[in-house]
């Protein structure tokens, strides 16, 4: 009498075992073991996450992920879009105290172009960390470098 490798079902000669379907020609698993795994993040979705709720989820995935890639993908958003923050915040408080028409006008037009630039960045990087690909935003690649530990 045969039995299944699986289950441990009688199976008779059957090639396949009628109750769980494990061929039994193959070698069964052990129980236990781990095939390698295939969860988890890849290296180029962890890359556009990092970006994209801006410094905030690089934040996280700086201090989540240990792949050097991903790492200095937080690190750039980190350092991008959190200097891209604080300038806003800057014109704000400038809006505030330079007053008048003329000026407010000024510092708003300064906060959109800001916030085009912002825009084009998060698109920009996004994409490029999708197709696993480094982009190097020139200032900021540098201090994201130490950021990183590169």
């Amino acid at each position: 009498m045969a039995f299944c490798k699986s289950c441990g079902k009688e199976i008779g000669s059957a090639t396949f075992c009628p109750a769980c379907g494990t061929n039994q020609g193959a070698a069964a698993p052990v129980v236990g073991a781990s095939a390698p795994s295939t969860e988890g993040l890849s290296e180029n979705v962890a890359g556009l996450l990092a970006y994209l709720v801006g410094w905030i989820t690089g934040i996280i995935f700086l201090l989540i992920d240990k792949r050097p890639w991903v790492r200095f993908q937080a690190a750039q958003s980190i350092v991008v879009f959190g200097g891209l923050f604080v300038i806003r915040i800057a014109l704000g408080i400038m809006s505030i105290s330079i007053g008048g028409l003329i000026g407010f006008g000024l510092v708003a037009m300064l906060g959109m172009l800001i916030g085009l630039i912002t825009l084009v960045l998060w698109i920009l990087l996004m994409v490029k960390a999708y197709k696993h690909e480094t982009f190097r935003v020139p200032i900021a690649a540098g201090i994201a470098d130490g950021i990183a530990g590169k």
